[in-house]
């Protein structure tokens, strides 16, 4: 226990295993009490002995230190965090009238240098984070403290590749309520097969920003509900993105950021996110030419109206099967109809307008894929954290894996115009997910 401690450090789910010396010491002290008692109490401390045995083992199962899959591609991982303000834009939602939009980006980008510096933890900022997970979901912010000892393969300060000119550039929006490296299963990948990652904390939507000078914004719950208020809001993240994309373009100049100058491609940009940053990836699609392709993961499609002929630019959209099952959500309607107090023609006018807005974006150059046993979470690193959060019939490493596999085929195929047909290439390697497309196939 002590040697744990040492190495990995303290955590909750070790409690009763911290006990054990304890309580083995007081079982050995009042053997010869025990040995003259009953049977009845004999079997008593057995009892109580296999039960505590089973929660201190479960607890750990439960709440684990978890790992990623070491990334596949021929690359190590570099990052660096940055602080930008918006000197153009005013902070609506800040008490300070004067204060300008101001965010955190996080730069993942290939290296080929390995030495001995530890990886970077997963979640720097988790008091922060958890806390605003609390506010979000209702989940205890001390359950999820274990996550200061999740380790990524990332490491600070390498240097950045010099075996090519320029990387290809890919954008991550993280989900409402998210934070900008809650894809970090995703974003390794990409980064180890040649992508530079830009992953964006959406100030005040953020599970919680937390700035260089220790300022931390927890989540603000916005109570934005239906399509008027999220499509309204959508121009927000949607200037966040143009924000960094004019920094990127700035650092990439010769009179840019040393790290990054002439190392960015700004002609292969694409995007992607979950959720509510899915929607921004779509938006972004339409509204700036600088982004040449689009991946959302599970968003509703809010912002302004997709084309009803759907994209001209490629687009892929991966669902959750719960988001588009008709039944579950017929099943689930009567319990958020007594939890919110909406009407239950409401209910059914969005899951209409809802799955019309995913039809219209699968078509033209888009893509619709569907994994079995998914809900609206797995296309994120959240069912990492614990079992107890897995649909019935779900393998999360494998629904990662194949998001994985899929996105890098995306964006090489589609972005870096590699192998024509490569997405389906892959896709056929597991004949249990759902793929179509509009576009033919060679």
């Amino acid at each position: 226990m002590t040697l744990q401690i040492i190495f990995e450090g303290y955590r909750w789910q070790m409690l009763l295993g911290y006990i054990v010396p304890l309580f083995l010491t007081l079982t050995i002290a009042l053997f010869p009490i025990f040995k003259s008692k009953k049977k009845h109490w004999r079997w008593g401390i057995t009892a109580f002995s296999i039960v505590y045995i089973v929660v201190m083992v479960g607890l750990p199962v439960l709440f684990p230190i978890f790992s990623f899959e070491k990334p596949t591609g021929e690359y190590f991982i570099g990052t660096k965090s940055y602080h930008i303000i918006d000197m153009n834009r005013k902070e609506v939602r800040s008490s300070d009238k004067g204060k300008h939009r101001e965010l955190m980006i996080q730069i993942w980008y290939p290296s080929k240098e390995e030495n001995s510096l530890q990886p970077e933890r997963y979640i720097k900022e988790v008091g922060a984070i958890t806390a605003g997970i609390e506010r979000a979901l209702s989940f205890p912010a001390w359950t999820l403290s274990h996550l200061n000892l999740v380790k990524a393969h990332a490491k600070e300060n390498l240097a950045i590749s010099s075996d090519k000119n320029n990387f290809p550039i890919l954008i991550f929006s993280h989900g409402m309520t998210g934070f900008r490296n809650q894809n970090t299963f995703q974003i390794e990948k990409l980064v180890s097969h040649g992508y530079i990652v830009v992953g964006i904390d959406h100030v005040y939507d953020a599970a919680a920003t937390v700035f260089p000078n220790g300022e931390e914004v927890l989540l603000e719950p916005n109570n934005l509900s239906g399509f008027e208020g999220l499509d309204q809001h959508m121009e927000i993240w949607t200037e966040d993105v143009s924000f960094v994309l004019d920094i990127l373009e700035e650092w990439n100049s010769d009179k840019g950021m040393d790290f990054l100058s002439g190392k960015l491609n700004m002609d292969k940009i694409g995007m992607f996110g979950h959720s509510y940053g899915g929607a921004a990836a779509a938006q972004m699609l339409l509204k700036d030419v600088r982004i040449k392709v689009a991946l959302n993961m599970d968003g509703v499609l809010y912002g302004e109206p997709i084309p009803t002929v759907g994209f001209s630019k490629p687009y892929m959209q991966m669902n959750a099967v719960k988001s588009i099952d008709k039944s579950i959500f017929d099943t689930s309607l009567d319990a958020a109809i007594s939890l919110s107090g909406k009407s239950r023609s409401s209910y059914e006018a969005f899951w209409k307008e809802s799955q019309e807005r995913r039809e219209n974006a699968s078509k033209g150059k888009g893509f619709t894929m569907v994994i079995p046993n998914t809900s609206h979470m797995s296309y994120t690193d959240f069912h990492l954290f614990s079992p107890l959060l897995c649909n019935k019939g779900e393998d999360i490493r494998k629904v990662h894996k194949i998001i994985n596999e899929l996105s890098l085929a995306f964006f090489d195929e589609f972005l870096l115009e590699k192998k024509s047909g490569l997405i389906w290439d892959k896709a056929n390697k597991y004949p249990e997910i759902s793929l179509h497309s509009s576009i033919e196939e060679d």
